[in-house]
């Protein structure tokens, strides 16, 4: 089922390229690894993030559920890591959690679902599984280990086949992939695009362009309205522990909209 497109004052104002693929892309943990700061640490950089020039492309604080109770009262959308079980009234903008058993009892918790799944040989089948519960999908790009190309690829590939929106996180901070990190232009183009081991190894900036006009990789192309129907229908967001660094590495390549940094 085709979902409606994201309806963006920025997006539909300027059809600016760059605004549709990156608005509300960077799901902010500063809470986990590797920033893992402190809760205090944790809020006051995501304090610094939403008053920032590049707060356009900030979506929601990744909180563990076990640290609701600390949180203060603030006006802020939450994606939610279930590390315990939630209260029968607990309702947020997303939840997050590994693929388990009683995943169908979760969408009473949150109209947006991420299952991480493993990029094992039990991938289909889990994408099945959460194809048909309606729920989306989740990919760990880093961390402990780096996948290859070709594992995130087949995760590409299935969510592609079934229609499943998805998020991204871990080892993210790279906009181009570099030092065998995971790039998060590379993950756009091969979602966007297709040829998706080619868009993921590649490791030269100058194979990816983003203007006012169009975010292209190797001579594909696509513009404003291209790229919002695919962050809204697939690539929904990325989870980052930091958020000023992805962006910093995005205005050292000449990809932000004027304006928006230095922060």
């Amino acid at each position: 089922m085709r979902l409606p497109l994201p309806r963006s004052a920025l997006v539909e104002a300027q059809a600016d390229a760059r605004v549709a693929l990156l608005e509300g892309f960077v799901d902010h943990a500063p809470l986990f690894p590797p920033a893992s700061l402190g809760l205090a640490e944790a809020l006051e950089e995501d304090r610094r993030a939403r008053e920032s020039a590049a707060s356009f492309a900030l979506a929601r604080f990744v909180c563990p559920a076990s640290v609701i109770p600390e949180l203060p009262e603030w006006e802020r959308e939450l994606s939610v890591v279930a590390d315990r079980e939630l209260g029968p009234e607990e309702r947020f903008a997303a939840v997050e959690t590994p693929f388990r058993d009683d995943l169908e009892s979760l969408a009473e918790h949150a109209s947006e679902v991420y299952v991480e799944v493993p990029l094992d040989g039990e991938l289909e089948e889990r994408l099945d599984t959460i194809a048909a519960l309606g729920l989306r999908a989740k990919v760990r790009c880093g961390g402990a280990t780096v996948p290859g190309a070709d594992d995130v690829a087949a995760f590409l590939r299935g969510c592609r086949a079934r229609g499943l929106p998805f998020k991204a996180t871990a080892g993210l901070h790279h906009a181009v992939r570099s030092d065998g990190q995971h790039g998060f232009l590379n993950l756009l183009a091969a979602t966007l695009f297709g040829d998706e081991e080619a868009a993921l190894g590649d490791d030269e900036p100058d194979a990816f362009v983003l203007t006012a006009e169009r975010f292209g990789w190797r001579g594909r192309t696509a513009g404003a309205v291209e790229i919002a129907r695919m962050r809204s229908e697939s690539l929904c967001s990325i989870g980052s522990c930091s958020f000023f660094e992805p962006m910093e590495e995005l205005e050292a390549l000449g990809f932000m909209p004027p304006g928006v940094l230095p922060l």
